[in-house]
């Protein structure tokens, strides 16, 4: 197209729509086409015959009464008309030819002859009258620095304007990272909205007893109940079999709903009442505690965040919270045991530390608190903070600070766009007052805000980043740690799938440097998000820290989040295994308790059923599930991106191959990371 273009010139403009079955509207169209010195007067699209139909395309004649040098972009205004319904319209994409010459007859015309090849301008999402002008650029992707035409930078600017206006930051806890400032979840909008089709949860045997507030009265019972709801999930089956058995508590540490607590240490807290020799029975002979630690075979949970924290009334009765330290041993045939639980932080005559060679109900005991204190840990730490606030923050910033053109707000939005009404609907639902976490965990609302603000100041950058936490972790060379296994590949998987996008726009580091928005950006989610300790970066200044962050935001809002959620209901059907809350506080001595005892701790009825059925609903994938790095977005398939999600999706496949392969050779499988079941983005 010519730089310069007279008066008479006349183009031919289709317009489609996409062909969705709801995405026509009886709305009026008007269209302009604005050029790099003029634009032609509004003109409707939607006359006569020519109707917005799903899948329709539809064509009109614009003549430019005056100079519009080069064409930059299409706008776009729907009107409602009177007496029909206010539909949203979804738009694929405008279509732009340049008639040879001015002799043009018209809509419909039999004038010249358009150019072979039209000039595109993607819409691919819905419009509505009340927004206003929409204006769809032709371009590709680019920084800020490449754009060649001062209205398209004028129009990044001002679609930015408009969208600081309309997504605006909120508190949802102090000290924890904000959220998107909602009233009600119709203010999203239909881009940032999605229906949920999730496949029918089986919760039949559950409903039956929201009227028994009181505790189970036997594991007889517990047992009946769990033939109905477990008797088809092998993982829960297992777990069944093997709850009480030392090596299987390790296993469950490294690899079950919440695989990031467990660390290794050289040196032993402070605070924990233990010595060489209290822990000589329980290591390899010939060995001491001050070996093994040299060695980096001593491993510790500590759960020091719940210290304090308030625990939750449920049932109209006082439940207790407890913040164990419990250290654990690698053994020769490669299984993490635990060799000592202390269930309150501060050492004294009243907190005793609990060995495997006390009574069995003592023992067994103490690792149902552990588990207990991991279940407020994973559901508010490792699953909603890291995996759900972390998304919302960044899609936050991301619609905020990086325009459409940009190449990252493009890359990014499909895996954090959905965070903004499922974080809300939980925020109304589940965290609200009489949801289930008002009603039933020992965290409960009271304990919330302390909980989150805690986790949020103890987070540490490094510790998002896969193969960073796994190494401090010391859990990367673990022969049964196939989470760390599985994360550290599809890690490496996105990080090259990133690198190569980020090598793309940026040619060398000063590019980086010289992007304000992404400057922008980063300092917009670091004002908003965790404590000036964490470690975050301050700025960006490399294509290599660049393409870090971006890996550490598309791994929690996908990966993460799938080893998280998906797995906490298999870990959680055999209730003893992942109680909620505790009904009575932690033993002060030992030797004193039966098995009839140990269920008088567990939670009551009613509370156990309603948090299983919770977590059979958030377990269920969507049925309209995207798998990572499957995009329906139309920029994914242009020449410049399509070899590059190509060649991810294909690392993806292997890695899927290796672990279904592996899990066919393990009695217990690990299942949660295979790529082919983790979803794009945070969207249950």
């Amino acid at each position: 197209m010519s730089d310069m273009m007279a008066s008479w010139e006349e183009f031919e403009v289709t317009v489609h729509t996409s062909p969705g079955h709801t995405c026509g509207t009886f709305s009026r169209l008007w269209l302009n086409l604005i050029g790099s010195q003029g634009e032609t007067p509004p003109i409707s699209v939607s006359e006569g015959d020519h109707h917005l139909l799903p899948g329709s395309s539809c064509p009109v004649r614009v003549r430019a009464n005056g100079p519009l040098g080069r064409l930059v972009l299409v706008r776009l205004r729907l009107e409602a008309q009177t007496g029909f319904p206010d539909l949203d319209w979804h738009c694929s994409r405008v279509e732009v030819r340049k008639l040879a010459d001015g002799q043009g007859e018209g809509r419909g015309g039999t004038g010249a002859e358009p150019e072979r090849d039209p000039q595109v301008f993607p819409c691919d999402r819905w419009l509505r009258p009340a927004e206003g002008d929409v204006e769809l650029r032709s371009g590709k992707l680019c920084l800020l620095k490449d754009e060649t035409e001062e209205k398209l930078k004028q129009q990044r600017l001002k679609q930015l304007q408009l969208q600081q206006k309309l997504i605006r930051w909120r508190s949802f806890v102090d000290g924890a990272p904000q959220c998107v400032d909602l009233s009600s979840l119709s203010e999203l909008g239909p881009n940032l909205s999605y229906a949920q089709k999730s496949s029918a949860a089986n919760v039949h045997y559950l409903k039956g007893f929201s009227g028994r507030l009181e505790a189970w009265s036997s594991f007889t019972e517990l047992e009946t109940v769990f033939a109905h709801i477990g008797h088809q999930n092998n993982t829960a089956r297992f777990v069944k079999a093997h709850w009480m058995e030392d090596w299987y508590f390790g296993y469950q540490c490294l690899n079950g709903c919440n695989p990031l607590m467990l660390r290794q240490t050289r040196l032993l807290p402070p605070n924990l009442s233990v010595t060489s020799d209290t822990l000589r029975p329980f290591l390899p002979g010939g060995s001491s505690l001050e070996q093994e630690l040299e060695r980096g075979n001593i491993y510790l949970l500590d759960y020091e965040v719940l210290d304090g924290v308030p625990a939750n009334v449920i049932n109209g009765k006082q439940t207790y919270l407890s913040a164990p330290l419990s250290l654990l041993h690698l053994n020769r045939q490669g299984q993490l045991v635990p060799i000592a639980i202390q269930l309150q932080q501060t050492p004294g005559p009243q907190n005793p530390v609990f060995l495997p060679s006390d009574p069995g109900c003592d023992w067994l005991l103490a690792k149902i608190w552990v588990h207990s204190a991991d279940f407020q840990c994973h559901q508010l730490a490792s699953h909603y903070l890291r995996t759900h606030m972390l998304a919302e923050l960044c899609c936050v910033a991301t619609l905020r600070q990086l325009p459409a053109p940009h190449p990252l707000h493009q890359l990014l939005m499909p895996h954090v766009r959905t965070s903004l009404q499922i974080n809300f609907q939980a925020r109304m639902t589940l965290l609200a007052a009489n949801g289930v976490f008002d009603k039933v965990p020992g965290s409960g609302l009271e304990a919330l805000p302390v909980l989150l603000s805690r986790a949020s100041e103890r987070i540490r950058y490094e510790s998002l980043c896969v193969p960073d936490d796994l190494r401090h972790r010391g859990v990367d060379k673990l022969p049964q740690s196939y989470y760390a296994q599985d994360a550290l590949r599809v890690w490496d998987a996105l990080h090259r799938f990133v690198v190569s996008w980020v090598d793309l726009y940026y040619s060398g580091d000063d590019e980086v440097q010289q992007d304000t928005e992404l400057h922008l950006w980063i300092a917009d989610i670091n004002a908003h998000s965790f404590s000036h300790s964490s470690g975050f970066p301050p700025s960006l200044q490399t294509r290599a820290q660049v393409s870090t962050f971006v890996t550490m935001i598309m791994f929690s809002c996908s990966a993460l989040h799938a080893a998280v959620n998906f797995s906490q209901l298999d870990f959680a059907l055999w209730m003893p295994n992942c109680p909620a809350s505790m009904f009575r506080p932690p033993p002060q001595v030992k030797r004193s308790l039966t098995e009839d005892d140990i269920v008088s701790f567990l939670p009551d009825v009613n509370s156990t059923c309603r948090i299983q059925a919770a977590l059979t609903l958030l377990s269920q994938p969507a049925v309209d599930f995207v798998p990572l790095c499957h995009y329906k977005e139309v920029v994914f398939r242009d020449d410049a991106h399509r070899g590059l999600v190509e060649a991810v999706q294909a690392d993806l496949r292997a890695i899927s191959d290796d672990i279904t392969e592996r899990n066919r050779q393990l009695e217990l499988p690990y299942p949660y990371l295979c790529p082919g079941r983790i979803e794009n983005s945070v969207a249950i």
